[in-house]
């Protein structure tokens, strides 16, 4: 049995991990014994499955379901039987929910049932010519099934169905084709199972030509003047994510309301799920102007006709788009929607499109079991009121910077990484998003002190994101040095980095938050700037990195003034010394070497008499740690009512009068 749950988890990885068989998620594996039947959770993605992941239930409690008699109501009946279907669960505590499917596979006498929805086997399925071209691809040898709601009645349909193949074939199809929906594959060995799908792949590619060379289409900088608006205009309760996606095959739907109609309508049980059930498409799209009176005119009326924001937009020689809670689900909502697009344009080429009747599509877009798995589909943060929003943190490859963005990425804040060091600082984006979360980091190269530098930084974030929420200008050099020792040139670069940069970032990451406040008056932002107790207090012979960062309190104070009308809060942090990271304790360049090189500690012999020199200067005798910060920071982010402040986080060692 151990060896047979391995190979489940095998070949649910195998299929879960290419868009060609499965989306976000979708499709269903089980193996069975004699006594119990083994599937995957609702909402567990076939491509992470791990054995935590299935649901082990009791087949004789399973059969009970069969016979059992329900409510003729749609809605009681489905959850009477889930009732029934929870019952069969051997280990209630792991809180794990068996797939509605389940009752499907428990009927199929074979150990193995593989259930996909394969892109190119779906544009059969979802065409006018369906059955018509089983027969012709697959003889016999499957069985095709009308297209039936999903639940108890395709439960009792495929009994039947199956049990009439039984009686004229001596044995239980292989292949069950389900119109508008996807394919069951059942066999006795995993191996089997693929082999079998190799061949429905080989049948179809014959007869049906394959999409090839879709050419990724550039994002059109116009949206940079949209979407962040858009954003807003989608957003409720919270702010969205917009994701967007652009190639030749999207592009062949968006030429005009009559290509785009072939796209209108969900086909399948998983388009309505993850997309909903209409989508918005925008033709007047030649300038950033025109494409927003468009949107501000026809998403209300789209809310008014159907009862809710679209989750999908279609816009003219734009590409895509796709609006959701947080970055996870916007993906997922492109990965299905184009999913639609690739069926559509293979149901074209089998005879036209079948649509699902209007009660098909209100059937499962009310059905309890769907919206669960909407529930699930989404990472939870209950609570917390960052998830889904987007960061910029300056510096952020290595150093407090990186802690930042950590600490932001954890609460499921969107974080764009910007970094001069590109290979450190796209190794720890890679890190951050191998971890299970609802969001997405993005590594940026960027010389702060180039203004261009940072406006290409900002439009990358909406182009990835959508928009805008928290700025934070971290990225800082110090150079220490006497009047006598600071070169010219040492002096200026520090300006530009410690300094300008802190204007360049605020002038376009402005520029964006005010677009979103305008759409949404009342939302508030922030730009935060890390600074520093030098900013509060002058530094003996660290004076090119004290002024800018005296002046940089100036820019924060005069900033918060010019912004607060926007909902914009610009506060700095002044930290003490963060004596852990590479500023202070390189052996090479740290200012501990610096300042025992230079002199700056009177009688000091060693690294270590430095540090304890300005240890000793804070009366909680140590100095400033990351998490010190981070609560500094998250106080700032949450509060509405404090702008153009300098908050020192120094251990005592700077006291404000």
């Amino acid at each position: 049995m151990e060896e047979q749950l391995k190979d489940l988890i095998e070949i649910s990885r195998f299929y879960g991990a290419d868009n060609e068989f499965v989306i976000a998620g979708g499709g269903n594996t089980s193996f069975k014994n004699d006594n119990t039947l083994w599937v995957k959770a609702s909402g567990e993605p076939l491509a992470q499955l791990t054995l935590e992941g299935l649901v082990a239930l009791d087949r004789n409690k399973l059969r009970k379901i069969s016979s059992a008699t329900y409510s003729d109501d749609s809605f009681r009946r489905e959850e009477e039987v889930k009732n029934d279907l929870n019952a069969a669960i051997i280990d209630p505590s792991k809180n794990k929910r068996p797939s509605v499917e389940t009752s499907l596979h428990e009927m199929i006498r074979y150990n193995f049932v593989v259930h996909l929805h394969p892109t190119l086997i779906n544009g059969v399925l979802c065409s006018r010519n369906a059955k018509n071209l089983s027969v012709k691809f697959f003889g016999d040898t499957a069985l095709f099934v009308p297209y039936t709601d999903p639940g108890y009645i395709l439960f009792k349909k495929l009994e039947n169905e199956i049990e009439g193949y039984r009686s004229k074939s001596g044995r239980d199809p292989q292949i069950i084709l389900l119109e508008n929906h996807g394919v069951f594959v059942a066999a006795d060995t995993t191996a089997e199972i693929k082999k079998i799908y190799d061949n429905i792949f080989a049948a179809v590619e014959k007869e049906v030509p394959g999409i090839n060379d879709i050419e990724e289409l550039p994002y059109n900088p116009v949206m940079n003047m949209v979407l962040p608006a858009l954003r807003m205009m989608l957003s409720e309760d919270k702010p969205k994510v917009i994701r967007y996606r652009h190639n030749s095959l999207i592009a062949k739907y968006y030429q005009g309301q009559k290509e785009f109609n072939n796209i209108a309508h969900p086909l399948i049980p998983d388009t309505i799920v993850y997309c909903k059930t209409r989508y918005l498409f925008i033709e007047q799209s030649s300038s950033p102007e025109r494409l927003l009176d468009s949107l501000r005119t026809q998403l209300p009326r789209f809310k008014n006709e159907y009862g809710y924001l679209p989750k999908v937009l279609v816009i003219k020689n734009m590409g895509l788009f796709a609006a959701d809670d947080n970055y996870s689900a916007a993906e997922s909502v492109l990965d299905v929607f184009e999913d639609l697009i690739k069926i559509s344009h293979y149901a074209l080429q089998c005879g036209g499109i079948k649509l699902l009747t209007p009660d098909q599509v209100s059937f499962i877009d009310q059905w309890e079991v769907e919206n669960y798995r909407r529930k699930v589909a989404k990472a939870t943060d209950a609570g917390n009121n960052l998830a889904g929003k987007t960061a910029v943190i300056t510096g952020a490859a290595q150093g407090f910077g990186a802690g930042i963005a950590e600490a932001l990425f954890r609460l499921s804040v969107n974080i764009v990484v910007a970094d001069l060091n590109q290979e450190t600082g796209e190794e720890f984006v890679r890190k951050l998003n191998s971890e299970k979360s609802s969001a997405w980091a993005s590594f940026h190269r960027t010389d702060v002190s180039d203004h261009e530098s940072v406006r290409s930084l900002v439009e990358h974030t909406v182009s990835q994101f959508g928009g805008l929420d928290l700025f934070v200008s971290n990225a800082g050099i110090l150079r220490a040095g006497s009047l006598e020792e600071m070169d010219p040139d040492v002096f200026s670069k520090t300006t530009q980095v410690n300094y300008n940069a802190y204007f360049y970032c605020t002038k376009y990451a402005s520029a964006v938050m005010k677009i979103q406040n305008e759409a949404r008056p009342g939302y508030f932002t922030d730009i935060i700037q890390i600074n520093s107790k030098s900013g509060l207090k002058g530094s003996n012979k660290n004076f090119a990195y004290a002024g800018a960062k005296f002046g940089g309190i100036g820019l924060t104070q005069s900033f918060a003034l010019e912004l607060a009308p926007h909902r914009i809060k610009v506060n700095s942090i002044c930290p003490g010394n963060f004596y852990e990271g590479p500023l202070w304790s390189d052996p090479h360049n740290g200012l501990f070497v610096q300042y025992l090189r230079t002199g700056k500690v009177p009688g000091a012999k060693t690294v270590d008499d430095v540090r304890k020199y300005y240890e000793d200067q804070a009366p909680l005798k140590r100095g400033c740690r990351l998490e010190d910060v981070i609560k500094a920071l998250l106080y700032i982010i949450d509060q509405e009512y404090e702008t153009g402040q300098a908050v020192p986080v120094t251990g005592g060692q700077i006291m404000l009068g």
